[in-house]
């Protein structure tokens, strides 16, 4: 047991470090490890997600929080539009659960042409670049509804949704992170709980690993503040093509997952 724990703790951090600079906290990422590497029972999957997000978040935070980086209406707005939108996918869970299938093959569909489009974006020379606009308040408040919904659905934390999105529509990267990252946070701390309350009247073993998740969380702690401290120092371009890979690789991973 003593090197799994430590071996999440590698893999928590490897994954923050990474995805911390471009506003996705990486537990997508810890799925396939969390199945193929570590055992982690399906039904047990999805809180043991909210845990390392939970715990993880607050690194990267914190040292956006000390670079200023959180301060405007970005994160806010994100994160007042995903609270609200965890509940209601809590909700729809409880009442018309859509198949994992389907869920898949819409995450790959948005995914991997974003993902690829911000990567053509990026390389493209800046005279044939169109100009992209920020999304205005209500459409910004909006977007992070419907993502807060897919958390509240799937126990994703969303910033690998909004992060590829709000990238796309022009905004700089280092706006984009912090604020991905807040609303990552706030809805997995709110989906967690709210997951909490729903296991109590749902039959089988649906707790999260907690030594597990506590240990890939506490990496991701780690991870997640070095990640931070890094995107500073990382070219614009070299953010957004990072970020298009991260879309693309998680769209044709899912894209794989729902074929298969």
């Amino acid at each position: 047991m003593e090197w799994t724990l430590w071996a999440g703790l590698a893999a928590g951090l490897l994954i923050a470090v990474v995805t911390a600079p471009v506003g996705v906290s990486g537990a997508v990422f810890l799925l396939p490890v969390h199945l193929s590497v570590f055992g982690v029972p399906s039904p047990a999957i999805t809180p043991t997600n909210l845990l390392f997000n939970v715990v993880a978040g607050p690194g990267a935070l914190w040292r956006y929080r000390s670079d200023g980086a959180l301060h405007g209406d970005l994160a806010r707005r994100l994160v007042a539009g995903t609270l609200p939108g965890v509940i209601i996918g809590a909700a729809i869970r409880v009442f018309a659960l859509p198949g994992p299938a389907v869920f898949r093959l819409l995450i790959a569909a948005l995914l991997l042409p974003l993902g690829l489009w911000l990567g053509v974006r990026t390389l493209a020379p800046a005279r044939h670049r169109t100009l992209a606009t920020e999304p205005s308040p209500a459409a910004l408040t909006a977007l992070a509804v419907g993502v807060g919904v897919v958390g509240g659905i799937y126990g994703i934390g969303g910033g690998s949704l909004l992060g590829p999105i709000l990238a796309a529509r022009g905004l700089p990267m280092t706006r984009v992170a912090p604020a991905a990252l807040a609303a990552t946070f706030a809805t997995s701390l709110v989906g967690s709980a709210t997951y909490g309350l729903l296991s109590l009247g749902t039959s089988g073993d649906v707790a999260p690993d907690w030594e597990l998740g506590l240990a890939c969380g506490l990496g991701g702690l780690i991870g997640g503040y070095l990640g931070a401290r890094l995107q500073p120092r990382l070219p614009e371009n070299a953010l957004r093509l990072l970020l298009a890979a991260l879309a693309t690789g998680i769209g044709a991973l899912y894209a794989v997952q729902a074929t298969v």
